[in-house]
């Protein structure tokens, strides 16, 4: 089955991250560069907080298209909007450590709303 890329587009980015980095990784999403609000083709974005403690972080964005995302994901604009969080993983990695935070995309045409 072919996939439409006009079709509504919803990126979901699992993000676990150890318990000593759940603050940095707050500040980094409360600080954002926005780099991403000037992507054509973004509708808007949630960062979703587990309500029970737990690890595991939801960043959800709405997209016009997959087009539209596919863009976004190659552009310098999201090398921008991730400098820090890269930095940190490089740093960890670079002092022999396990990266602080793992992150697993999924992607989603919206079927109805």
């Amino acid at each position: 089955m072919n996939q439409n890329t006009d079709q509504p587009f919803v990126a979901i980015n699992f993000i676990d991250c150890d318990d000593d980095y759940k603050q940095r990784f707050e500040e980094l999403f409360s600080t954002r560069a926005k780099a991403i609000d000037t992507m054509p083709g973004f509708k808007n974005m949630e960062v979703l907080k587990p309500s029970d403690n737990s690890n595991g972080y939801l960043i959800v964005s709405h997209w016009n298209s997959e087009a539209d995302f596919k863009q976004w994901t190659s552009s310098p604009e999201f090398i921008e909007g991730h400098k820090r969080g890269f930095a940190d993983m490089a740093k960890a990695k670079q002092e022999g450590k396990k990266t602080p935070m793992h992150s697993t995309f999924k992607t989603y045409t919206v079927l109805t709303r």
